[in-house]
This record gives structure tokens, C-alpha cells and sequence, in this order.
């Protein structure tokens, strides 16, 4: 084994160690519960749930709706989640409004009452992010947090945060999220489709 390879082993070992960190705290699995059931609920009662986030937590945003209105596992029917990653209404917004208006204008446009907005930020302090709980809250509609590090302000204005354990590098953070991501879209297929489990 060479020393690059070496390295690379140990990224492996730490992404190990974080992931059973975050294992071995129940409190983890209680937010977790809470966040399905918000996201059950909303769509038991006819909302859906949007998803946002910047670069590679807007890749894992889009990967958790496509999930979703798509397949995961099984073939069932198809569920109401869109991620806010629409290029056009992105550089539009932020061409004639600013770059922190790119998410909370379109939940403007869209979000209503019994919606769910999944918020993700690594370091949970993403103006833009931010400024789509603050747009979610107004229309009345819960907010569930994946977040990294501290939580930043995100973990203060949420209703339900996922936080993975503090690490130096936003690339363990994601490791953890989308471990979450696909706990949620598997939680949310055994409620509304027992039959799949």
C-alpha cells in the first residue's frame, strides 16, 4: 500500500467513526423519527416537500426528491417531493433579486401550509437556506435540518435538525446526510407502504 492509498484509508476510517458516533447517540434516531413522521404526515395530508441546498448538499437535495417522485427500492406510487434546482428560476433570482433569494422565492411561489421544507446546509449558516426556512415558517410550514459542525443559525430556526458530528472537512458531513437522506426516504416508503417492507 502505497502512501496516498494509505491516506485514503484512514478518510475511510474516520467517515466509520463519525457514522457509529452518530449511531450511538439515540437522540439522533428520536429528531430522525420526528422528521419522518413531519414528512409522513404532509404527504398523508395531501402537501409535499420541497428540498434545498448549495452545491453538494443541493446535489443530495435533488437526489432525495428524485428518490422520491421516482423509485428507491421498490415500484410503488410515485410521492410529491421537488427539489428547489430549477437553473432558470436560480440565475433569475439571483440575477434580479440576489443570491439568497434563490430558494425562498420559489417557496413563495409554491410552499403552502402542511408542506415540509427539507433544509440542508453543512455548516448551517447558508444565507440563502436560511432565508427559505424564514419563507417556509411564513406559509406555515415545518422545517427539518440536516446539518454539520455547530448547526450554525439553521439548528436555532428549524423544527426538527439532524446534525452530523462535528468533523474538519463538509465532505464527512455529506457522508452523513445522505446516509439520513435514504433513512427518510426509507422510513417514509415503510409508513405510507407497509407492504414494501
Amino acid at each position: 500500500m502505497n502512501s496516498q492509498t494509505a491516506t485514503i484509508k484512514t478518510q475511510f476510517e474516520e467517515a466509520a467513526r463519525l457514522l457509529q458516533q452518530f449511531i450511538d447517540d439515540d437522540n439522533n434516531f428520536a429528531a430522525f423519527e420526528k422528521a419522518g413522521d413531519l414528512m409522513v404526515a404532509a404527504i398523508r395530508g395531501g402537501g409535499r416537500i420541497f428540498s434545498c441546498g448549495n452545491g453538494g448538499s443541493m446535489c443530495d437535495a435533488m437526489h432525495f426528491a428524485e428518490e422520491l417522485t421516482g423509485r428507491f427500492r421498490r415500484d410503488r406510487a410515485a410521492l410529491p417531493a421537488i427539489a428547489i434546482s430549477d437553473p432558470s428560476h436560480i440565475t433569475c433570482t439571483a440575477n434580479d433579486y440576489g443570491y439568497e433569494y434563490i430558494f425562498s422565492r420559489y417557496i413563495d411561489a409554491f410552499g403552502k401550509t402542511g408542506d415540509v421544507l427539507l433544509a440542508i446546509s453543512t455548516s448551517g449558516n447558508s444565507a440563502n437556506v436560511l432565508k427559505a426556512v424564514q419563507s417556509a415558517h411564513e406559509k406555515g410550514m415545518q422545517v427539518v435540518a440536516l446539518t454539520g459542525k455547530t448547526g450554525g443559525r439553521l439548528a436555532e430556526v428549524c423544527d426538527v435538525e439532524l446534525r452530523a458530528p462535528r468533523s474538519t472537512w463538509s465532505d464527512r458531513v455529506q457522508e452523513i446526510h445522505i446516509k439520513i437522506i435514504h433513512g427518510l426516504i426509507q422510513y417514509i416508503e415503510m409508513q405510507l407502504h407497509p407492504e414494501l417492507e
